[in-house]
């Protein structure tokens, strides 16, 4: 049987992911098929070689793509125009509220 990972008292958030990834299990202990592993890391390699347009579009790129799995299509909407951001495009409605 597989013992889950010692992250702390916490397995949450990004950072609980990022630290499973590395020591090649699932939070559950469970380990990860290394075809899975070299497909994630070979992925994450060219994100990190593709050039950035600017950190305020990537800001509301992650702020839609996350904040759509926690807020409604109307709060989220109206947090990103009292931020100073454009709200949600019809196309990012469709997708992530469609």
């Amino acid at each position: 049987m597989t013992q889950p990972m010692d992250l702390g008292s916490q397995a949450v958030g990004a950072d609980a992911v990022d630290a499973a990834i590395a020591q090649g299990q699932d939070l559950d202990g469970s380990p990860i098929p290394p075809a899975m592993l070299e497909l994630y890391q070979s992925v994450m390699a060219l994100e990190a070689q593709r050039q950035r347009s600017g950190v305020t579009k990537t800001m509301r790129s992650r702020i839609v793509r996350i904040g759509a799995k926690h807020l409604s299509q109307a709060e989220l909407d109206t947090k990103l125009t009292e931020a100073g951001w454009e709200g949600l495009k019809p196309k990012e409605i469709a997708f992530y509220y469609g």
